[in-house]
C-alpha cells in the first residue's frame, strides 16, 4: 500500500536485536510449558510484570514472577512439611545454628511456604513475615494455604523499613526477597545487612537466599556478606543457582559435628521427608566482620 505522505511519522520497524530477543522469549515460554505442563489458576498484574499461580497434574502449586521466571514457591496444599524446592530445604536446615528459636522474621513471602513450615515445626515461636506486594500476599492466602494466627503474622511493608524500625530482636532473620530477576538493590547493601545484624539476639543468625554465578564457586553476594558479619557459612543448592548464606554476629566458631548432630535431631523431631544433615553448611574461608574479627 502506498504512503499518503512521506512527511508523516511512521512507526519504526523493530530492530533485529529486538526481534531476536522476542523470539528467544517466545521459545523459552514454549520450552518451559513442555518441560513443566501446568494449569494456570490465576494471573495478577504488578508493576514488575505478571505474577502467575499454576498447578501441575499431581496437585503441586507454583508461584512465578513473569512467564519465563524461576519458581518463587512450590508446594502441595495441605502438606506444609513437604518443601518442594531444594533451596527452601536448605533454608530450614539453617535452624541447626539456632535449634530452639523463639522469634523469627521472614522477609519475602512468595507463596508462604517457609513461614508456614516454620509455624508447623515451631508451634511456640513468634513468626513475622514481611511482603511488599499485596498481590503476592493475596495469592499466598488464596492458593498456598498461608494462614495467619496468634503466632504467625503477615506485614504488608517494605522489608528494609521494617528491619530498620525499632522492635524486639529476632533469633533468626531470613532474607528471601526477590523481584523478577534479582534481589532488590535496597536489600543488597552493607548498610542494610548491618541493620539486619542489629535486629538479632546475641546468638542469632541472618539467612540469605542469593544467586551464585553459574560455573563459579563463589557468589556475587559473598564479599558483601563477608564484610558485614564476623562469621559466614554457606549452603549450596544442587538443583539450582541458589546459594544460602548464614551470617553470624559473633566470632565463636561452631563445630561441624555439632551442627550435624543438631540437624539430625531436628529432622527426627519434625518428621520431615528430606535429609537435613546432608545440607549442613560449610564455613566460608576468610570471612571477617566490620571490625576485622576472624571466625
Amino acid at each position: 500500500m502506498a504512503l499518503a505522505s512521506s512527511s508523516r511519522w511512521q512507526p519504526k520497524e523493530p530492530s533485529r536485536a529486538r526481534q531476536r530477543h522476542r523470539s528467544v522469549l517466545a521459545l523459552a515460554r514454549v520450552s518451559r510449558a513442555f518441560e513443566f505442563p501446568r494449569t494456570i489458576l490465576h494471573v495478577a498484574k504488578s508493576a514488575s510484570g505478571p505474577i502467575i499461580v499454576s498447578e501441575d497434574d499431581e496437585g503441586r502449586r507454583y508461584l512465578q514472577f513473569g512467564w519465563i521466571g524461576a519458581f518463587q514457591s512450590a508446594m502441595w496444599p495441605g502438606f506444609p512439611l513437604r518443601l518442594e524446592l531444594d533451596y527452601t530445604r536448605a533454608v530450614v536446615a539453617t535452624l541447626a545454628f539456632v535449634p530452639e528459636p523463639s522469634r523469627l522474621l521472614v522477609v519475602g513471602l512468595g507463596g508462604g511456604t517457609i513461614p508456614t513450615f516454620l509455624r508447623a515445626v515451631l508451634p511456640h515461636a513468634h513468626i513475622d513475615a514481611v511482603e511488599i506486594q499485596p498481590q503476592v500476599l493475596d495469592m499466598a492466602r488464596r492458593y498456598f494455604d498461608f494462614r495467619e494466627d496468634e503466632a504467625l503474622h503477615a506485614h504488608l511493608a517494605d522489608g528494609r523499613r521494617f528491619i530498620e524500625s525499632p522492635g524486639a530482636p529476632y533469633d533468626v532473620i531470613i532474607l528471601d526477597a526477590y523481584g523478577t530477576r534479582s534481589i532488590p538493590p535496597a536489600l543488597a547493601t552493607q548498610e542494610f545487612l548491618r541493620a539486619t545484624q542489629a535486629r538479632l539476639t546475641p546468638d542469632g543468625v541472618v539467612v540469605g537466599n542469593v544467586l551464585r554465578k553459574s560455573g563459579r564457586p563463589g557468589s556475587l553476594m559473598d564479599p558483601l556478606w563477608q564484610a558485614s558479619f564476623p562469621q559466614l557459612y554457606a549452603f549450596d543448592v544442587q538443583a539450582s543457582d541458589n546459594r544460602i548464606l548464614v551470617g553470624l554476629p559473633h566470632a565463636r566458631r561452631l563445630l561441624r559435628a555439632r551442627l550435624l548432630a543438631r540437624a539430625g535431631q531436628l529432622a527426627r523431631k519434625w518428621g520431615v521427608p528430606f535429609n537435613l544433615r546432608a545440607r549442613v553448611a560449610r564455613r566460608v574461608s576468610g570471612s571477617r566482620g566490620p571490625a576485622n574479627s576472624h571466625g
